[in-house]
């Protein structure tokens, strides 16, 4: 007997700030757990405006920090993902899946790891071997080129993922990212040495995504 697959909808919102992205993320929210019809599973692709953002894990930025920061250029937002601090801007590809793990399977760890798996296929299709590490997020040797932090209410997933595509790397300078002395980040750009814009992986994490999440998948853009 065949299993249906879920159905996922991609939805690009191009350059857009942080905040007006977590509203949309709301709404989407507020969608699967106020309606009892069917709502969509949604993967919201962005890029934002330059953005330092913390998790939960807030203890370490008082808002003597948060100023600090600030006059770098930057915003400054305090969320209610997981992790610590990381750093968004132009050339970093945001996707933030809306999911139902009912439609996938009601589990937080397993959710966050098919994220990281789904990041590391992309990685492959451009022919960078990328990896897990006991720190959340994938990473290219000690380097970190993607980072996941997600909150899931009532098994439905919001925030997500930031891919460091052609991002200015100078903004991570600023901040240990993600908390993690020690270790530093990288881009598809650097990796490959050539110019990587979001708008080349969007593709190849869609097909990732697809592959890893088995499920079937439309998108507002060409996947050509």
């Amino acid at each position: 007997m065949s299993v249906t697959k879920a159905a996922v909808k991609a939805v690009h919102l191009g350059r857009i700030s942080y905040r007006s992205a977590l509203k949309i993320q709301q709404q989407h929210i507020k969608q699967h757990l106020d309606s009892s019809s069917h709502i969509p599973n949604t993967l919201l692709l962005c890029e934002h405006e330059p953005v330092y953002t913390i998790g939960l894990r807030q203890a370490p930025y008082p808002p003597a920090e948060e100023q600090r920061l600030k006059a770098l250029g930057a915003e400054f937002c305090r969320t209610n993902r997981g992790g610590l601090i990381t750093f968004h801007g132009p050339g970093q590809l945001v996707c933030y899946p809306i999911l139902n793990l009912g439609c996938f399977k009601k589990s937080v760890r397993w959710y966050v790891c098919e994220l990281e798996r789904t990041v590391i296929k992309m990685c492959g299709k451009f022919g960078i071997q990328a990896s897990t590490s006991p720190d959340t997020g994938v990473w290219v040797g000690d380097n970190k080129i993607c980072a996941i932090g997600i909150h899931c209410g009532r098994y439905i997933t919001s925030h997500g993922l930031a891919l460091n595509c052609n991002t200015d790397m100078s903004w991570f300078d600023n901040i240990v990212p993600c908390g993690i002395v020690g270790k530093g980040v990288t881009s598809l750009s650097q990796e490959l040495e050539r110019d990587v814009s979001p708008e080349e992986a969007i593709p190849k994490l869609l097909e990732a995504f697809t592959e890893q999440f088995n499920c079937t998948l439309t998108y507002n853009g060409s996947l050509s």
